[in-house]
């Protein structure tokens, strides 16, 4: 993702200085127009013009933290770091006091767009102080999608601009990270909606049904048409049909979902702050369920069936066992 921010500001006419721990992702950067620098150390040195200002784009943790920390000591006081990945929005408030203290200024930016950001754009919401926010408009505004095709918002005429042309100044240090936090949770929901209905759809043809009400979809077609017009299409369900059309079956995927840590930190959100999480909660769950086949927790409930009504769960019948008939009480 760092590559194509990269791409997509130099095209917008920005001077880039890259470095990446594996040599050739930064070679294949200079190929494009970039300065390739061997280090960080490097980096601020090739950076000749102030305040420098650096853009972080690594995964959330240890990796995050030692960068930003080495890049503290390295820069100078006005500069500014970016972090645009998905940090933890309490680790952007702790990490910009201490970089306060050498009056270097830390900018949190929320970053969506994945690899379809170098042709669409970048959606990001931004945290920090106003005047680095300020200082780096021209930047953000590279990086956005701009207004495009979509239609204005009636009674937005004398609202901030930049909300439309796809960035936000959220608020203080960690309001960026904050936002596509809950961004990034709502994902989840909306994932795991369409996940579910679409499994609804594809075992419509269970045995298990009367065989009158049995159909055997076009889960293709199905999501193809829910793009034209229907009242919930979205890229999400773009993304989808692209996929069931290169893979009907979705043979090529195991079915393990994992996770980021931005679905949990939501979830943590609504706990501190006591609002109702059902199904962002749910959501996360169920990626949890996915990558294990089966749980002790569901092994209790079979116990428990069995105990209770002598069920005996599908896979633990004999080939030539019948399952015994539903028992009352359950």
């Amino acid at each position: 993702m760092g590559g194509n921010i990269t791409r997509r500001l130099m095209k917008a006419g920005h001077d880039c200085v890259v470095f990446d721990v594996n040599p050739k992702a930064g070679a294949a950067l200079a190929k494009d127009g970039a300065h390739a620098a061997g280090s960080l150390a490097d980096v601020v040195k090739m950076l000749d013009q102030k305040p420098r200002v650096v853009w972080v784009m690594l995964p959330a943790g240890k990796i995050t933290e030692d960068t930003v920390a080495q890049f503290g000591t390295l820069m100078a006081p006005g500069d500014i770091i970016i972090d645009g990945g998905n940090s933890f929005y309490k680790d952007d408030i702790r990490r910009a006091k201490t970089l306060a203290d050498k009056q270097i200024r830390y900018i949190d930016c929320g970053t969506s767009g994945g690899v379809w950001g170098l042709e669409r754009g970048y959606c990001m919401m931004i945290g920090g102080p106003k005047d680095a926010v300020d200082h780096l408009d021209p930047i953000f505004a590279a990086l956005a999608p701009g207004m495009g095709d979509i239609p204005r918002t009636p009674g937005r005429e004398t609202a901030d601009p930049r909300a439309e042309r796809g960035y936000i100044h959220a608020g203080p240090t960690g309001s960026g990270h904050f936002v596509k936090m809950i961004h990034n949770g709502i994902e989840y929901g909306l994932m795991q909606a369409y996940a579910e209905g679409f499994d609804i759809l594809r075992n419509k043809d269970s045995k298990d049904l009367p065989e009158d009400e049995r159909f055997t979809l076009n889960m293709m077609d199905i999501a193809e048409v829910w793009r034209r017009g229907s009242v919930i299409s979205s890229w999400l369900l773009d993304l989808s049909a692209l996929a069931l059309a290169k893979d009907p079956q979705l043979e090529k995927f195991s079915g393990y979902v994992d996770d980021s840590g931005e679905g949990r930190w939501t979830i943590e959100a609504a706990i501190e702050e006591a609002v109702p999480a059902e199904v962002l909660s749910s959501a996360l769950f169920t990626r949890f369920r996915s990558r294990k086949e089966h749980t002790f927790g569901e092994k209790m409930l079979s116990a428990m069936r069995f105990g209770f009504g002598g069920h005996i769960e599908g896979h633990e019948i004999g080939a030539d066992q019948p399952a015994k008939d539903k028992k009352p009480g359950e």
